[in-house]
Parts: C-alpha cells; structure tokens; sequence
C-alpha cells in the first residue's frame, strides 16, 4: 500500500488480500449506544408523550407541547418556499412517481396449478407505515419523495412521518412542503430513537405503524435493530454508513471522477468510498491534482469531508474483469461504471445497490430526480437485499381454492408427505373430506 496525501492506493494486489482491503468497519455498536437505546425504547414504551417530551428537551434542546405539526404550520411553510424550489420537488416528484409507478409488477394473477386446484397471490398495503427522516438545520428532504411516493403509490391506508425539530421547536419549512405537496400531513416533531420507539409502540399522540422507513444516525439505526428484534414491527433493511465504489478506465474523466468521491464524501465521516481502476500514473496524477483542487474549494462540511477522504482507497488491477469481481464481493450502495463498454460490464453486476453508467451518470443525480430510489442497502446487504420500491409497502397472502376432483388428485401426495412427518390429524383432514359424499 502507498499513502497518498488524501486516499490510500493499493497498486496490484493479490486475490488473497483483496478481502482484507476492502474490509468495511464493524457495525457492532458500543455498549452504550444499545444500552441508552434500550433505556429510550422502554421510556416511550412506558411513559408515551411524557418519555418523548423529555428525550426532546435532552437531544433536541427543544420543548415540545404539541407533536403533530397543524395546517397553519404547512400554510406557512408554502408561503417560505420560493417558485423555483416549487419547481424543482415537482421535478423531482414526476420523475420518481413515473419510475416507481412503472415497476408495479405486483399483480393478482390466478394459476391453474392442476385439475381442480386454482392458486394465486394478492398483493395488500401494510395498513400503517412511518417514515423517518432526519431532519433539523439539514433536512434529508429528498428522502421523503423516496420513501412517501412509492407508500401512495402502494395505497397504504396510514402514512405518517416523524422527524427531529429545531430547537425552537418548528420543522424545516421545506420539508412540510414537500410532505404536504405529495400528500402527506401526519407528521410529527420528534426524532432519534424515541421516534422510532413512539411509531413501534404508540403513544397518546403518535399512532403505531406495522412497518418503519428511513435512514438515521447510530441510535435510530440500533432503535430499528432492535424494535425488530422485540415486537412485531419490521424494518426497511440494516443500514450502515453511506457508499460508493467507482470502476473507472481511460475513458472516465478524471474530474469527474473526482467530484463522485468528493460528494460521497461529505456525507459522513465513516463514508465507505472506493475506487477501482485500470488506469496509468498519468491518469493517476490527474486524479490526484483534481481531487486537491476541488477540494481546497470546499467550504461546508470540509472537516467530514477530510476525515471521510483518509479513510477512502484507489484499487489498482489488472482488468476490468477483476474490478467485477471484486466490486460483487463489495456490493456497494453505489456503483459508478465510469469506463468504456459500461452497459457491457454493468450486466456482469450481481451485487449493489443502484448502478450509475458513463460519464454523465453521477450518484448525486439518482440521490434526487432521475427517479430511481436512493434508499439501498449498505454494508454489503446488496448481496440479500434490494432498494426501496413499491414492493416494499405490499405484502404478499395466497389463496387456493380446491374442488372434489382437485383434493382427489392431490390426496395420495398429501397422505404420504403427512404420514411420513408422523402428522396424521392432517391426513385425516383430506380422508374425511374425499369419504363425504354429500360434499
């Protein structure tokens, strides 16, 4: 390995120590972390609005009285928002609805399995999901396009979001905007794990959900865990910190490529950036220089964007071909295919999150308005589990619907496989049926 001054860079490394390099930080949290998230679950579960008051005042440094943001507060936040903003979540909105709308597969389709017996899957809402989305002086506003569009499309009966407020105790009137426009208004002001905790189990002013989305810090991200873990509430996916992995060859400009890392970058100090690449010294050092221009002309966020770059490594192989291989071992939230032939090699991608293709294709653009969904799995989860889409406010109930002549065909089957688990009440349950003949 070489230090670099802002990325580490492997040049050629061996098979057997590619696991090593690209090894990821444990997502096992301190003691304390799940120990003050235990102790908030177990408040908000106890005490309701009296527990989440006083998480609000000791996390937010904010008094809150009234949970659920009013109609006068929405009113308001339409008037704050400029036209071009307007047009913009509009944008944004179209694009992503058209995308999600466009991959409903989920259809009722009956199947004739056999003579006699008719199968099939109907797709049902969940009844009631929240949203969380981190909020405060930087709200993820694009977040609740991703996260609300594809809940409406999905018709759930009951949405509601929660999120940290100020310390004043509003809500960014962006993202009251961006709630109302898509149509949701049940939104409250709390956040953390006591947010998690109060749409688990309810509390006098918050209702419970079925299912929780949203990305978070490291409390709201254990609080998920283990709200999953003890009550019948189910998560969106694990989640750790942010990710990209670039493949990139001569054909990638280096300023762009450059730009990727950095806005990955900024993020969070623990973002897990990677880049692997075929390229020369001479493509190299372009790269180099690029990323210390643009960076020495970063003024927000530079201290994360600092600490995030020194964690951050360049990958130096000897094919495309490998930088495959070792990208699906990876299985990035994000993977940019910054090279020649990259609709070639993105079908040779088994494992990420959403996939980027060419020089024009930057993360920064599926993050808001091309339409795909920027909620994925992280930590390597892209090798079991997928981004957020409509599919993931349905559930699935199968029906079957089976005549005389159908339970006939099928008894001998069923008596063998229920006798064989020593299950006889359920083969009396066929018998009793096929010796009725008044059925």
């Amino acid at each position: 390995m070489k230090d670099g001054n802002m990325v580490q860079i492997y040049s050629y490394p061996s098979i057997t120590e590619w696991n090593s390099i690209i090894k990821r930080e444990s997502l096992n949290d301190p003691y304390q972390v799940t120990h003050v998230v235990n102790s908030i679950i177990q408040n908000v579960e106890k005490y309701g609005d009296e527990a989440i008051k006083k998480y609000s005042k000791k996390y937010d440094h904010a008094d809150i009285t009234e949970f659920r943001v009013t109609e006068k507060y929405f009113n308001q936040a339409m008037r704050k928002v400029s036209n071009r903003f307007k047009k913009s979540v509009e944008k944004a909105y179209s694009n992503i609805k058209y995308f999600h709308k466009k991959n409903i597969l989920e259809k009722d389709i009956k199947i004739k399995v056999s003579k006699g017996v008719v199968c099939w899957i109907k797709y049902i809402p969940i009844e009631k999901v929240g949203l969380y989305i981190p909020g405060g002086n930087a709200p993820l506003l694009s977040t609740i396009l991703m996260l609300g569009i594809p809940a409406l499309l999905a018709k759930c009966k009951n949405i509601i979001l929660c999120t940290p407020p100020n310390q004043d105790g509003s809500i960014h009137h962006d993202l009251l905007y961006i709630s109302k426009y898509i149509g949701i208004d049940h939104v409250y002001k709390v956040g953390g794990a006591q947010a998690i905790a109060a749409m688990a189990y309810g509390t006098e002013s918050i209702p419970s959900v079925y299912k929780i989305f949203g990305p978070g810090n490291t409390y709201v991200t254990m609080a998920k865990k283990i709200i999953s873990q003890k009550s019948i509430v189910s998560i969106d996916m694990p989640s750790g910190p942010t990710e990209i992995a670039i493949i990139a060859d001569n054909n990638a400009n280096p300023k762009f490529v450059a730009s990727d890392l950095l806005s990955q970058s900024e993020h969070d100090p623990e973002s897990y950036i990677i880049l692997l690449t075929i390229n020369n010294k001479l493509w190299l050092n372009q790269l180099d220089k690029e990323l210390k221009k643009q960076y020495s002309q970063i003024v927000e966020r530079k201290n994360i964007v600092q600490k995030s770059l020194k964690n951050s490594k360049i990958i130096i192989l000897s094919s495309l071909k490998d930088c495959i291989k070792l990208v699906n071992d990876i299985a990035p939230e994000h993977l940019i295919i910054n090279c020649k032939d990259s609709y070639y090699w993105a079908n040779k991608v088994i494992n990420a999150g959403s996939v980027f293709l060419g020089n024009y294709s930057p993360v920064s653009a599926g993050d808001y308005a091309t339409g795909t969904n920027h909620v994925l799995p992280t930590y390597g989860y892209a090798k079991s589990y997928s981004g957020i889409s409509v599919s993931s406010f349905l559930k699935r109930i199968s029906f079957q619907m089976i005549s005389k002549e159908g339970l006939i065909n099928l008894s001998e089957c069923i008596e063998d496989l229920s006798s064989e688990e020593g299950l006889l009440a359920h083969k009396k349950s066929i018998n009793i049926r096929l010796q009725n003949d008044s059925s």
